[in-house]
């Protein structure tokens, strides 16, 4: 009885060893045909999301308004005319994002994706597609009353657009003025345990 069970646990282990081999050359092949993923700041290919993938703060916070909405209730607007698949866009993500960080809590920015707005109408001066000019990046910036300040193909400047929104809130210029830098979590929760 001992040699049946003997030969059965044989067999079975050398079932068993050989089922994990071919599972392990399978795991092997599979791995090995696989395509890594990478993402290039300065090719015309797809990644994804460029605020997402480039914009060095994770993403850009969608719009809490429309552009007719933002300019009823007469707020300072941004709109950044974007396409995914632009090196340029892809380079700018940072600056939009990074105007974003400074003035989205008392203007509207509003990242408009080229690819999903209708081109052919364009009647109505509270559509972001009435300002597209054919070119991405494209920067459009507008003042409490809705007039525009600012409009501009190509890579804007940060310091270009900052000065804009400092005309439209009254700030100091640039030069008269304290770069704010926001404070650490770390900081925060600091003060709060005290």
């Amino acid at each position: 009885m001992n040699k049946l069970k003997l030969h059965i646990l044989h067999i079975f282990s050398y079932g068993w060893q050989r089922c994990l081999s071919l599972l392990m050359l399978v795991s092997c092949i599979l791995l090995t045909s696989m395509q890594p993923a990478s993402a290039a700041i300065n090719d015309d290919s797809y990644e994804g999301n460029i605020f997402m993938v480039y914009a060095g703060n994770g993403s850009m916070v969608p719009a809490h308004a429309t552009l007719a909405q933002a300019l009823a209730e007469h707020k300072p607007t941004m709109l950044a005319f974007y396409v995914d698949d632009s090196r340029d866009c892809k380079q700018y993500a940072v600056v939009i994002s990074r105007i974003q960080s400074s003035y989205g809590s008392v203007a509207e920015i509003i990242a408009v994706d080229v690819d999903r707005i209708s081109l052919e109408a364009k009647d109505s001066p509270t559509e972001p597609n009435y300002y597209y000019s054919g070119g991405v990046p494209q920067v459009v910036v507008f003042n409490q009353a809705g007039d525009v300040i600012l409009n501009k193909k190509g890579q804007v400047p940060f310091e270009e657009i900052d000065d804009k929104f400092r005309e439209v809130f009254d700030l100091l210029p640039r030069s008269e003025s304290v770069e704010l830098k926001r404070r650490s979590f770390n900081e925060f929760s600091s003060e709060l345990s005290e």
